[in-house]
This record gives C-alpha cells, sequence and structure tokens, in this order.
C-alpha cells in the first residue's frame, strides 16, 4: 500500500459511505467491538462483497477465500490463538520467505508487527472475509488450535441468532442459546454472551425510543419512579415460561441501556459446578467468615446459592440473606430461608445488616460486600458466632483480605487485621474459563483456609508472603494455577485459555512439565 489509510477513509474515499455511516459504525464499534468493515456490513450499509472488492481495489491486496485452502496445524501454531482471536487474523501459509497471513483488518500495522514477532518470519498480508475469519475461529474452538489440518467446508456457520426485536423474543433468545447475558444499547445491535464470548442478534441496530420502549414494557410503575431519581436500577424479573432474570437498567450519551442475566430456576448441584468437598465442609460450620471472590459473570453467586442450599438441607438454621436483587429463590429445607432483596424488602444492604441481629439469624448471607458499613457489621457478624457468606470483587485470594483492611481507616486496620484472622474460615477465589470442546464453561479455583501460618501472616499485615507459599504445597494455601494445570493436563481446557487465568505462567509450564503435559 502506497498510503496506510484506516478502512473507514478507503471506504469514504471511494464513495460507497458517508461520513454520517462511518460515525454510526464507529459508535458500534465502541459498544460492541469488531471492525469498522464488520459494523458497517451489520447496519446495512454495504455488503461483505462490496467490503472486500473495495479494500482489495484500494490497498493493492488479494482477498483470500478459505474453502479453498487447507492450513496444516504446523502452520496454525506460528501464531497463538489469543493473538488469532483477539487480532482477527489467521496464517495461511508460505510464499517464499514469507508466512500469508489473512486478515479481517489489513489496515492494522501493529497487528503485522505482533505476527511477525510472533512466528519469527516477514508477513504478507491478504484480506480475509469476516465470515470466513468466523468459522475458522469456530473450528480451532472446537476441534483444537493446532491439532489438525483446517478446511473450511464452504457451508455457512449459523453464527446469528435468530431474534424478533421485543424484550420477550430476546429474553427467550438468551435462554435458548444457554447465554449469560443479554446486553441491549441504542445504535447498537442486541448481543448475547455465551461461554463468555458476545455474539450478536440477527436483527438490526435498536434506536433511542426502542430500547426504552422495551425496558419500560418490564418495569412496575415504582421501578420506573426510583429509575429516574436514581439513573440506573437493579432488579429481578420473571417471563412466564421462560425464566428469572437479574435485570440493569442505565443511562449512556442520553439513552437507555439495558442488561439481563438468565439466572436458572433449579440451583446447580456441587458437581455440575465443580465445588471441592473442602468448601462445602467450611459452609457446614457453625460461625466464621466464608468469601466468594472473581470478576462479574464468573458465576461467585451461583456458588453462593449452592452453598447455602447446602446448609438449608443439612443445618436446622434461620437463615437470612440481603441480596441486590435476589437471584436464586430457596424454599424452606431443613433450615428457613428468609431472602431480603435491596430496594424491595430493605432499603440498602447497610440498613438491612444494621438491624439483622434482632432478626436472630444463625447464618447471613451478604450477596455483595460493597462498603465500610457491610464489612465491619460482616466482621462483628462472624465474630460473635454467626456464620456469614458474602461474595466479593477481587483478583485473588490474598487480594481480598488486603481489600476489606484498605476499606477501614488507618487507625483501626490493626483491629480490622486481629478480626480477620480470628473469624476467616476460607478465601475461595474462582473464574469461568471456556470448555476445550468450545462448548460450556468450567470452575477453577484458588483457596486461601485458615491456619495458625494464615492466621499471623494476616494479623501482622504480611498477606504478601501468603501469596508465594501459594507455590509450596501447603494444604491450606492452593494457587489456581494447580487447578489450571489440572485442566490442561486432562484436557479439559486449552493451553492458551488457562495461560489468562495463570497467577504465574512460569508456575503453570513448571506444573505442566510435571504432570507431562505439553502444549
Amino acid at each position: 500500500m502506497a498510503k496506510k489509510w484506516k478502512i473507514g477513509e478507503i471506504l469514504i474515499s471511494s464513495g460507497i459511505i458517508t461520513e454520517d455511516q462511518l460515525k454510526a459504525a464507529l459508535s458500534g464499534q465502541r459498544q460492541l467491538g469488531g471492525t469498522v468493515g464488520e459494523n458497517l456490513i451489520r447496519m446495512g450499509y454495504l455488503t461483505e462483497e462490496v467490503l472486500l472488492n473495495s479494500l482489495s481495489e484500494q490497498t493493492g491486496l488479494q482477498h483470500i477465500n478459505l474453502t479453498r485452502v487447507e492450513i496444516p496445524p504446523s502452520i496454525q501454531r506460528l501464531i497463538k490463538l489469543e493473538t488469532v482471536r483477539s487480532r482477527r487474523l489467521i496464517p495461511i501459509g508460505f510464499e517464499g520467505k514469507r508466512l500469508v497471513v489473512g486478515m479481517v483488518d489489513p489496515t492494522d500495522l501493529s497487528a503485522l508487527s505482533e505476527v511477525e514477532f510472533q512466528s519469527g518470519h516477514p508477513v504478507k498480508p491478504v484480506i480475509l472475509s469476516a465470515t470466513h475469519f468466523e468459522q475458522a475461529l469456530h473450528q480451532f474452538q472446537t476441534a483444537g488450535h493446532g491439532v489438525s489440518t483446517m478446511k473450511l467446508s464452504g457451508e455457512k456457520l449459523p453464527r446469528q441468532i435468530p431474534a424478533e426485536g421485543n424484550i420477550t423474543s430476546l429474553l427467550k433468545a438468551l435462554v435458548t442459546w444457554h447465554g449469560q447475558d443479554l446486553h441491549l444499547s441504542s445504535g447498537a445491535i442486541p448481543s448475547i454472551r455465551v461461554d463468555g464470548e458476545m455474539r450478536r442478534l440477527d436483527i438490526p441496530a435498536l434506536k433511542p425510543a426502542e430500547v426504552e420502549s422495551m425496558v419500560h414494557e418490564i418495569l412496575t410503575p415504582e421501578q420506573k419512579r426510583s429509575f429516574q431519581e436514581n439513573l440506573e436500577l437493579d432488579f429481578a424479573f420473571s417471563l412466564d415460561g421462560v425464566g428469572r432474570f437479574r435485570c440493569n437498567v442505565y443511562r449512556q450519551r442520553g439513552s437507555l441501556a439495558f442488561t439481563a442475566r438468565h439466572v436458572a430456576d433449579k440451583i446447580p448441584t456441587a458437581a455440575e459446578l465443580g465445588i471441592p468437598d473442602f468448601l462445602h465442609e467450611a459452609a457446614l460450620r457453625k460461625q466464621g467468615l466464608i468469601l466468594i471472590t472473581g470478576p462479574n459473570g464468573h458465576g461467585k453467586t451461583t456458588t453462593m446459592a449452592n452453598l447455602v442450599d447446602k446448609i438449608n438441607q443439612e443445618r436446622k438454621a434461620n437463615i437470612i440473606t440481603i441480596e441486590d436483587p435476589v437471584e436464586y429463590t430457596h424454599r424452606h429445607k431443613n433450615s428457613n430461608v428468609n431472602q431480603r432483596e435491596v430496594g424491595t424488602d430493605t432499603i440498602s444492604f447497610g440498613d438491612g445488616l444494621r438491624h439483622i441481629f434482632r432478626q436472630n439469624p444463625d447464618v447471613i448471607v451478604i450477596g455483595e460486600l460493597r462498603d465500610y458499613e457491610s464489612f465491619s457489621i460482616a466482621l462483628s457478624a462472624a465474630e460473635t458466632g454467626h456464620l456469614v457468606l458474602a461474595t466479593m470483587h477481587s483478583n485473588n485470594a490474598t487480594a481480598a483480605v488486603d481489600r476489606i483492611i484498605d476499606v477501614f481507616p488507618p487507625v483501626q486496620q490493626s483491629q480490622v487485621r486481629a478480626q480477620l484472622a480470628d473469624c476467616m474460615q476460607v478465601v475461595f477465589s474462582q473464574r469461568l474459563l471456556r470448555r476445550a470442546s468450545g462448548s460450556g464453561r468450567i470452575l477453577a479455583w484458588e483457596k486461601m483456609s485458615t491456619s495458625l501460618r494464615v492466621r499471623n501472616a494476616i494479623r501482622e499485615g504480611k498477606v504478601h508472603v501468603l501469596r508465594g507459599m501459594m507455590q509450596t504445597n501447603v494444604e491450606e494455601l492452593v494457587s489456581i494455577d494447580w487447578t489450571l494445570a489440572e485442566f490442561v493436563a486432562s484436557g479439559k481446557v486449552k493451553y492458551e485459555e488457562a495461560l489468562k487465568y495463570a497467577d504465574s505462567p512460569t508456575y503453570l509450564n513448571e506444573l505442566l512439565k510435571v504432570r507431562g503435559a505439553y502444549r
């Protein structure tokens, strides 16, 4: 190319799109990802054939038909799967000494540099259709990357999810596709997250009025008033014959946006979730603090629901939960389970917790520890003979302890360390990884459970020492790298997927060598 233009500039200079259409596509790209070209196609401003021909004409690059080539495993392995996925490119083969690389965005110069560095070869870019890229990526995720020769059949992969432009149809699509979340935003095509990956629905981008109409369709008058006052709202919604959903509505750029998470009616079993026995043993103790940590969308609430169900079955206790909103509903079994929803049954987490001791609980379940007051009451409750289960956000088990202590002012931190050292039972940090088969996710975890050395490290402010001890095979300290190595060695998870969540890639590799596993 004589001039390194961007795709949008190329298409405007060719007279194929207008500046307004480019702005709309760029807005869609910021919200949904993908290339500018893909977003232009989704919005109906051009076809994939027109895009490919225009790029080829303006850049002087060929475009390649993947159905006419075979890519052997040795070529696939020249570029990491994560780079293939994030950069949207595929190594094709060699032309002389140059590695031919199909690119959905051939103007991405930084991607070319990354490929040259990884492969150790000079690169020749060619233009690749987004459709063929998606088909190839699907094959890599199901059959394995660098395992067998890749050959596309020429049949179109049914990646689009059919749905109609109404909230009922969209929520049904979420359940039908076993998705985790539905995302609606004005100016964007509705999307569903399936196994951690966003997929676009086969309907046009939504206008602001359409999003507002869909959201208002499922809000009660009280919820509408609350949203007008606070500009955001968490709530639970049930659709007859479809399921329950945890929803959030908020404003962005002056219009509404909406997210719904599907909540299964049945609480999954420990075997289905992959919850280890030690966590159930901790949940059946009479007092102490159990923390479930990890990022959003990695199953903390489901793990918590399973523990509550275990207590409900095996103890005769008064269980009180404070949730925002209530997701899994529990029937009274051997225990009473009283579920309180923020905004409906109590004003806030703080208000609910302030009065909770008068309700004579044996077990206190806190949907999420968020602020000073919640942390303070949780510690006091765990210290005074109650069992407290709570979720919180942290990168790993030891970071959860630091986060709790940092919530409090410096003059209180010494006292909080002592409280935490005395009452903590276990911190369970979890992640959900894509299975090697490409379908479904599997739970990887690490733990920090109570022991004399753990209590002393917390009390003395030396939690960082515990992080290093996780690589010494101590029973109460297990690094996530142990479970990741087990999954890779058993073929349940691809090495590239495990590497994303490794605490120490070097340690993960050492564990894989011991297990005789190869990348």
